[in-house]
């Protein structure tokens, strides 16, 4: 089997045709959802970039780990100690290492592990391959080393290969001689004047006031951020620069699909389709920014075409991205892992099966610290740390008729709420049963100082 798995950093799933989005941002993508499975409530364990590829490619939760946040203790993985052999179970526990052993050759296009100084993401690859632009290069600098690699490898019969793309990460930066292809298009539905009159007294991190000052400070070099958001139809500047972002890296992954077609190999090649996290463009009163544990932020896609799998299914089960691992060690016939985190969902790959799990726990530390829960339709989350947002202590949100958090229930329906806290306190108890530590690393960020953006933002704001 050959694997092309697709990271694609900051995808919303709800911003892609197959997901239902009304605009034409996909249309490769599409392709290749209309041939497999599409998991439509898929969320990244821990968030945002570092913990979430942290967790995908060790396959354990953040609170395992010990990577939740960005800087300070918990930017930094747990290591064996004196338990130490001549290689460290990190080695062997990984999922490109898992794959390795079963007889794949595995390899990563990427530059995260530079960007985040996130060594331990390499463990188990057999090649490295740094573009060298720390996070900021467009799809356009990534697509050479990505076709070279499968006119070299590509027919090979047994290959996993993670690609990166980046583009839908602020800032957002596609050429400007691509032009404006949405400029036309009307702006999400439920994004209405009286959303965004809302949205615009909100102040703190994030919030379109810090964005504001954000095109002035950070972002002005790059010329898609050279106006101020200050009305309604201002707003067309983010979304439609999110959506030809995507739309751009889509029309590379043409290519990347194109390359493995005139080599004979796409449709006997595995097309995985993901992201590290997805990208809050409104919930909340937060824009362009992956920092909560909600639905904006933790929901990512999860597209998974599988020769000989299921095709042309939505799968509405409950996964973390972690599960991720288990389900390539079960359908390629490797082992586990003892300490994996992640349950398989093979049977839905093989359409034996529509399982999922009962709830999620969501957990982000690098702007705010949060957990959350989600379950049924509801969203429930928990601040330990605002993050300068202003959020309360607890937020509740029915996900069925309120998607996008702009309603808080969490005074009115504290039965609900009192559910959530249960949930959260089992998963806690679970995991601290099952680590050799006795520390979350959740409350590590909090005793050093609070998550590592929120006291830049505190920092940026004093001066």
């Amino acid at each position: 089997m050959r694997i092309l798995y697709l990271d694609l950093d900051s995808l919303r799933p709800d911003h892609l045709g197959c997901y239902g989005y009304h605009r034409q941002t996909s249309p490769n993508i599409d392709r290749i959802a209309e041939e497999g499975v599409v998991f439509t409530n898929y969320y990244c364990s821990d968030a945002p970039c570092l913990p979430s590829r942290t967790a995908l490619m060790s396959g354990r939760f953040g609170i395992h780990t010990g990577v939740a946040g960005h800087g300070g203790t918990a930017a930094d993985m747990r290591r064996d100690g004196p338990s130490r052999s001549f290689e460290d179970r990190l080695k062997r526990e990984s999922l490109p290492f898992v794959l390795r052993e079963a007889g794949y050759k595995t390899a990563t296009i990427s530059t995260f592990a530079d960007r985040h100084s996130a060594w331990t993401f390499n463990a188990g690859f057999h090649e490295v391959h740094n573009i060298g632009e720390n996070g900021l290069e467009s799809a356009h600098q990534v697509l050479p080393t990505a076709l070279k690699w499968l006119q070299d490898n590509g027919q090979s019969d047994q290959w996993f290969l993670h690609l990166n793309f980046w583009d839908p990460h602020t800032p957002y930066r596609v050429p400007d001689q691509y032009g404006h292809p949405f400029s036309e298009d009307a702006l999400p539905e439920w994004l209405t004047e009286e959303v965004f009159q809302s949205h615009l007294q909100k102040e703190g991190q994030h919030s379109i006031a810090n964005m504001n000052a954000l095109a002035n400070s950070h972002y002005n070099k790059w010329s898609r951020h050279d106006r101020q958001i200050e009305s309604h139809e201002d707003i067309r500047q983010i979304i439609d620069n999110y959506d030809c972002a995507i739309r751009y890296m889509d029309e590379h992954i043409g290519q990347v699909l194109s390359q493995l077609d005139q080599l004979g190999v796409l449709e006997e090649t595995a097309i995985l389709i993901s992201a590290d996290h997805g990208e809050n463009l409104g919930e909340l009163g937060i824009y362009s920014e992956h920092g909560t544990a909600d639905q904006g932020t933790c929901r990512i896609p999860m597209i998974f075409r599988w020769p000989g799998g299921t095709r042309g299914v939505k799968n509405e089960g409950l996964h973390y991205h972690l599960d991720l691992a288990p389900t390539l060690a079960d359908l390629v016939g490797a082992k586990h892992p003892e300490r994996w985190d992640g349950i398989s969902y093979a049977d839905a790959i093989s359409g034996t099966s529509q399982s999922g799990r009962d709830y999620l726990v969501l957990t982000q530390c690098a702007h705010v610290c949060q957990r959350s829960v989600r379950f049924q339709d509801w969203l429930y989350i928990r601040s330990y740390h605002d993050g300068y947002h202003g959020f309360p202590k607890e937020m509740l949100f029915h996900l069925k008729d309120d998607p996008y958090e702009q309603r808080n229930l969490s005074e009115k329906r504290r039965d609900v709420c009192k559910d959530a806290v249960y949930l959260l306190n089992e998963w806690h108890d679970d995991m601290m049963a099952s680590m050799d530590c006795d520390t979350d690393p959740l409350w590590t960020v909090m005793k050093e100082g609070g998550p590592l953006h929120a006291e830049e933002y505190r920092s940026w704001k004093d001066q």
